[in-house]
């Protein structure tokens, strides 16, 4: 069965003029158009074409691709807006129409909004803002400490709401994000708790260990750079969070930590200016 909005893998049933023939199935013969055709293309031959409508709702197929595909949430920006919709780049020769009733407010040309793609019942693909209409409500096949994908599609009072996964809602809590983070952005974190109600909490850190094993982790970090930096970093208690952040990918509550084990091996000196190696 064809995919619209997808990749198919398609076999090439005869050549005309302006392209050649693939085999639909079900959906009957499928153009694709010359100046999509691969050099190499015979009769026979298997071809991985992005299925999609032409302005006169006929299947058509492509060898470009898209930005996203059907099932995505992407970010991507608005080309023109009219009065029954927006249209989006993602990426095509045609662009992507975002329906009037789809919209949660009107976007501006030049704009980057977040979209979920999807087909209608006419089977067209589209594209809606209304996002939560189209996250799952239950996080299935997610596990605590498992590294994940994350679109953030926001801030909030709490922090940052982000995609996971391609999937659900997630939740980065402010007080513990402490590197930029934009909107529509795409960064790899971590499932840190899946609450009883199915909803999650996020990490941009790895959080399958706790205390001082994960602290533990950052000290050879410390000890190279104050190696490489002639044994003296000038890092003490009143050093900003993102400093910290910058240097070592952790909170500063982790670095703490693991400065307080490098002191007890006495590796390090601590003193009010920074810290030291031992000598």
């Amino acid at each position: 069965m064809i995919q619209i909005g997808r990749f198919n893998k398609l076999k090439v049933l005869k050549h005309v003029d302006f392209g050649v023939f693939l085999d639909g199935e079900d959906d009957g013969e499928i153009l694709l158009p010359l100046r999509y055709m691969p050099e190499e293309c015979e009769v026979g031959d298997t071809v991985d074409v992005f299925v999609m409508f032409d302005s006169d709702d006929r299947l058509m197929a492509t060898t470009e691709t898209p930005k996203a595909m059907v099932g995505d949430f992407a970010l991507l920006k608005v080309v023109a807006v009219e009065s029954v919709g927006a249209f989006l780049d993602w990426g095509l020769s045609k662009d992507l129409f975002l329906p009037y009733a789809e919209q949660i407010h009107t976007p501006k040309v030049g704009q980057d909004i977040i979209v979920y793609i999807y087909t209608d019942k006419s089977d067209r693909i589209s594209a809606s803002m209304r996002l939560d209409r189209h996250v799952d409500k239950s996080p299935v096949d997610l596990k605590e400490g498992q590294e994940v994908e994350l679109l953030i599609a926001g801030k909030t009072d709490l922090g940052y709401k982000a995609i996971v996964n391609n999937k659900i809602w997630g939740v980065l809590y402010a007080n513990e994000v402490f590197k930029p983070l934009r909107y529509g952005q795409r960064t790899q974190g971590y499932i840190k708790k899946i609450r009883t109600d199915g909803k999650i909490d996020l990490s941009l850190q790895k959080t399958d260990k706790v205390g001082h094993e994960a602290a533990e982790d950052i000290g050879p970090l410390i000890l190279d750079l104050l190696q490489k930096k002639g044994g003296y970093l000038a890092i003490n208690d009143k050093t900003p969070p993102e400093t910290i952040y910058n240097l070592f990918g952790v909170s500063k509550k982790k670095y703490k930590i693991a400065l307080g084990g490098l002191y007890k091996k006495r590796l390090i000196t601590v003193d009010d200016d920074g810290i030291r190696l031992a000598k």
